[in-house]
């Protein structure tokens, strides 16, 4: 209403400027000549035509000329003035014949200020433009100010609102004004943040409601392992071949694997792998040997020397890693896998080798994907996320992970962080 009401002033000051220049420019100049004043004129000159200057003019405000029945000039009474009948005509100016004894003696020319009255029609044209375009100017400066406070303003607090909501910060309201034009349009903006912020909490809970299940698994699953770990140790008490002693050893370390990744279910789930914690610490580079031996099935791993030196790792993080990768050497290559290993500057460097197909070029950048399973996968079950693992835990472990195809084969390589 407000608005309207500006709007409406405005219209108005306008409308009345427009009426008053047309009044004015409308107004006729009155060419009138004061016909008493006039014929006193007249009488006087006439009286005096012999000797016009000595006639009475006193209280006469016009100016006039007075010419001969020749044209010339008998009297005037200011410079400037109509000298001729030809320029009384074109100055609009009065003429009279001045009679005397009943004979036309010449012609009585009575100045009009005709020029004077249309320099004042002007100068009241201008003032009256002037004073409507001025009343209009500081009404339109009045009502952008008012757009500014009730529009603009209003518009830029919904900007910062959109960006609040944009970055997740769900719990700044977003402030209404009394008598705002958008204010149900304002309302409706912090509902949708209500309603977001509610959609955010339930889905909070949803979460917080996985965890709690993958708990309660994790825990059942628990159970078995270590029914598995216990008839292990109790069979290696019993065993006396050394092959057999070597597979319920392995059996028994991967039970404990599996105890360990079964804990780390209770921080985190396939979604929130960053969750993942990692204790880095400093080991001998030995450890590798038995991480190595946990992972090699069937004696289809041959290793060369591992160089003495100390690294920084998790060994329970990296035998992880090394499970991933030669899971995979077994499932799409099928073939024999060689490790080597030699020192760097600032790491030390393990490949591993499988003699398989490799993968395409293409698909190289796209290995260490989130979900990402390769073209060779026909027949085998998997999820997609055992390279993607073993990067974010090798990058936690200050260390790198990179793979390339051979001309006889693949190679993954391991850059394990030196002291």
């Amino acid at each position: 209403m407000k608005a309207k009401g500006r709007l409406l002033t405005m219209l108005v000051v306008f409308i009345a400027g427009i009426i008053l220049s047309v009044q004015v420019i409308g107004t006729e100049v009155n060419t009138d000549v004061d016909i008493v004043m006039a014929n006193r004129v007249l009488k006087t000159v006439e009286s005096h035509w012999e000797q016009i200057e000595q006639g009475d003019y006193s209280g006469i405000t016009q100016q006039f000329v007075v010419l001969d029945q020749s044209g010339n000039v008998r009297y005037q009474t200011a410079d400037g003035l109509s000298m001729t009948i030809n320029d009384a005509i074109r100055n609009r100016d009065s003429i009279l014949d001045v009679m005397v004894e009943g004979t036309p003696a010449g012609k009585l020319i009575i100045h009009d200020d005709y020029d004077q009255k249309m320099q004042r029609n002007k100068e009241q044209l201008v003032t009256v433009i002037l004073i409507t375009f001025t009343v209009l100017t500081v009404l339109c400066v009045l009502y952008i100010i008012f757009l500014n406070r009730a529009v603009i303003t209003p518009f830029k607090k919904l900007q910062s609102f959109a960006l609040n909501v944009a970055r997740g910060n769900l719990d700044i309201p977003l402030n209404m004004d009394k008598n705002n034009p958008f204010g149900a349009f304002t309302e409706s903006f912090d509902m949708m943040r209500e309603e977001l912020a509610a959609a955010r909490q339930s889905e909070y809970e949803a979460n917080r409601s996985k965890k709690e299940l993958v708990a309660s698994l994790s825990h059942d699953v628990k159970t078995p392992v270590a029914s598995i770990k216990a008839v292990s140790e109790l069979m290696l008490l019993r065993a006396n071949d050394e092959k057999v002693i070597k597979q319920l050893n392995m059996i028994y370390s991967k039970a404990e694997q599996i105890n360990l990744l079964v804990t780390d279910m209770f921080h985190a789930t396939l979604e929130e792998l960053k969750e993942l914690k990692v204790n880095v610490t400093e080991e001998y580079s030995g450890v590798l040997k038995g991480i190595i031996a946990n992972v090699n099935y069937d004696d289809q791993i041959t290793c060369d020397p591992i160089p003495d030196c100390i690294i920084l790792t998790d060994v329970t993080r990296l035998q992880q890693v090394f499970d991933n990768i030669l899971s995979n050497s077994y499932k799409y290559a099928g073939t024999a896998v060689k490790i080597s290993s030699f020192i760097t500057p600032t790491h030390l460097q393990i490949e591993i080798m499988d003699y398989g197909n490799g993968v395409s070029r293409d698909e190289l950048p796209l290995l260490f994907n989130k979900f990402y399973r390769g073209n060779n996968i026909a027949g085998q079950t998997g999820a997609g996320l055992g390279l993607f693992i073993s990067n974010y835990l090798m990058q936690s472990m200050q260390g790198d992970i990179e793979c390339h195809n051979r001309d006889d084969g693949f190679t993954v390589a391991l850059r394990i962080k030196l002291v």
